[in-house]
């Protein structure tokens, strides 16, 4: 299996860049000043226990109505996103892989790969044959039976297909940043396994896309290997560190790390809870 690597990113300049960023819903403050740094090809794992503010983090910097940035920045690739549509955050290179991907009853994959991609990249959008033989050629990289592309998108899907049509949509769609949000909640270990494998595949076929992932447990991280590891807590990044930062969590668990940082007590609950 290739592992993602950040080999050639560390005198890149950043691809995406969060600074200062306070969110709030419904009045209540959830992110209390978040900075991050990820430059291109580079892989960053986001870790933190339910409730320290990490969908938030994603929902906010893609656009979310329901989140309000009431300070800082989001740069994708030196650009604003924050005064962006979601729509345009969208076409100027920001994916976001959802937690729980939603069935559209009626709407083929195929069909709704098309129209995205058609939406994303304009008038640089391939034709239908073009289309077809690309789709085709991820799928089989993906090892998705090539029947998904004919059902209607994510009805009656296993949560390990839903993980791996969000996969694809990643591949065809080709963002600069891509910030997958718990791509490994509620799988079993063979549906993990399959679905870093799709992580990996994607990556290694656009190798200077950054990609920030969400988590709470070690396990995706055995095969996804991350350049640098960030714990949150209540609405900020109290930590980072290398791939070693993984295996202090897995041995000691989330306590001894916030301790450190006079972190003590529960999460908040965030508006997602998580």
């Amino acid at each position: 299996m290739t592992q993602m690597n950040g080999t050639h990113a560390g005198a890149a300049a950043p691809a995406f860049e969060v600074k200062d960023l306070h969110v709030a819903v419904d009045g209540r403050e959830i992110l209390r000043g978040v900075d991050l740094v990820v430059c291109p090809g580079e892989v960053h794992a986001l870790m933190g226990r339910n409730g320290s503010g990490k969908s938030t983090l994603a929902y906010a910097v893609t656009g979310h109505p329901r989140y309000q940035v009431t300070q800082g920045q989001v740069l994708l690739n030196g650009r604003d996103v924050l005064a962006m549509k979601p729509d345009e955050r969208a076409k100027a290179g920001l994916f976001l892989a959802f937690q729980n991907p939603i069935a559209v009853p009626g709407v083929g994959t195929g069909n709704f790969l098309r129209a995205a991609v058609k939406a994303v990249h304009g008038g640089e959008a391939i034709n239908a044959l073009q289309f077809r033989k690309e789709l085709m050629a991820h799928m089989q990289h993906l090892k998705m039976d090539q029947a998904f592309a004919t059902r209607a998108l994510n009805e009656g899907f296993s949560g390990g297909e839903k993980k791996l049509a969000e996969m694809l949509q990643l591949a065809m769609l080709k963002p600069r940043m891509a910030i997958l949000d718990e791509p490994d909640s509620g799988l079993d270990i063979d549906a993990v396994r399959t679905v870093s494998e799709g992580i990996n595949t994607v990556h290694a076929q656009q190798a200077d896309m950054g990609v920030l992932l969400i988590t709470h447990y070690q396990r995706i991280l055995n095969y996804v290997r991350p350049d640098k590891v960030h714990v949150m807590s209540k609405g900020q990044i109290v930590e980072s560190g290398g791939p070693e930062l993984v295996l202090e969590l897995e041995q000691e668990g989330y306590d001894p790390i916030l301790a450190r940082h006079g972190v003590v007590g529960a999460e908040e609950v965030t508006a997602d809870g998580r």
